[in-house]
């Protein structure tokens, strides 16, 4: 059983950098656009709060998190959309102190939870540890969409690692959310980290693989660019159509990006 302290002391460290980014903004920064159609800063934000307290409750309340997907359910192609939209009408203030009490109740939610613990998700469901990668994962994508809106490039730092784990782990799921029937194969994926590292994921000997930067995985699979501008390879066609569906996050297919649209700027690695 690993201890899940170091993906919860990652996942305050990327929500902290992201803090400072929206911390000062004035009124007017928040409703800037960011690339996702319909969102502005404000809606990010928004979005990161409901997921966080979502999470508490999928943590601390398992009939309150049932209520929730009982929401979802009623209407699944617009319950994200309705709890960024509400959100991001709150005053900029309040806004951010609401992301900041609730990712906080999560910290200290995950921190006390009894090991082994697994909670209910919209997807499968999930360790503490899993629990924390999921919402590090979402933190760092909304957090490019961020900063896309202000100009400003986020180095990509060893953090990464999860981002790029769960989205390995999330093969199968991606394919039943696009009604497929998973390969029976496992899949090998070596991914260039930002520091130069190898990251590698499944048997060495296996057939299907993929290879690549890691950056460039972690924003295929939280959709923030197109695989067409991406330097991902695929070998064998089973590996090759999960480039074109591999999600991270929980839920129905997004739309993604267009191909062409580019990636996210990025600074030197961290």
């Amino acid at each position: 059983m690993s201890d899940p302290t170091p993906v919860i002391d990652d996942l305050r460290e990327e929500s902290e950098e992201l803090d400072a980014l929206v911390a000062e903004l004035s009124p007017e920064d928040w409703r800037r656009a960011t690339p996702a159609p319909g969102w502005t800063i404000a809606h990010q934000i928004a979005h990161l709060s409901w997921t966080d307290q979502a999470a508490l409750a999928a943590v601390t309340d398992e009939d309150g998190f049932r209520a929730l997907v009982e929401q979802a359910l009623a209407a699944p192609d617009r319950y994200v959309d309705d709890g960024a939209e509400e959100g991001a009408k709150q005053d900029p203030a309040a806004l951010l102190t609401a992301w900041r009490e609730g990712r906080t109740a999560l910290d200290e939610a995950l921190r006390a939870a009894a090991p082994g613990a697994r909670f209910p998700w919209y997807g499968p469901p999930m360790a503490t540890a899993s629990m924390a990668t999921a919402r590090l994962m979402e933190t760092w994508a909304h957090g490019l969409d961020i900063a896309a809106a202000l100009g400003v490039a986020r180095p990509p730092t060893g953090r990464l690692r999860h981002v790029a784990r769960i989205g390995v782990r999330a093969r199968d799921f991606a394919h039943a959310a696009h009604g497929l029937t998973p390969p029976a194969e496992s899949f090998r994926v070596e991914l260039t980290g930002p520091g130069g590292d190898l990251w590698t994921y499944g048997p060495e000997d296996a057939t299907q693989r993929v290879t690549g930067p890691a950056l460039d995985f972690c924003l295929l699979a939280t959709q923030r660019a197109h695989r067409a501008d991406l330097a991902l390879t695929a070998e064998g066609p089973d590996a090759d159509r999960w480039l074109d569906i591999a999600q991270a996050f929980a839920g129905p297919p997004g739309a993604g990006r267009p191909p062409g649209a580019g990636r996210p700027a990025q600074g030197e690695p961290r």
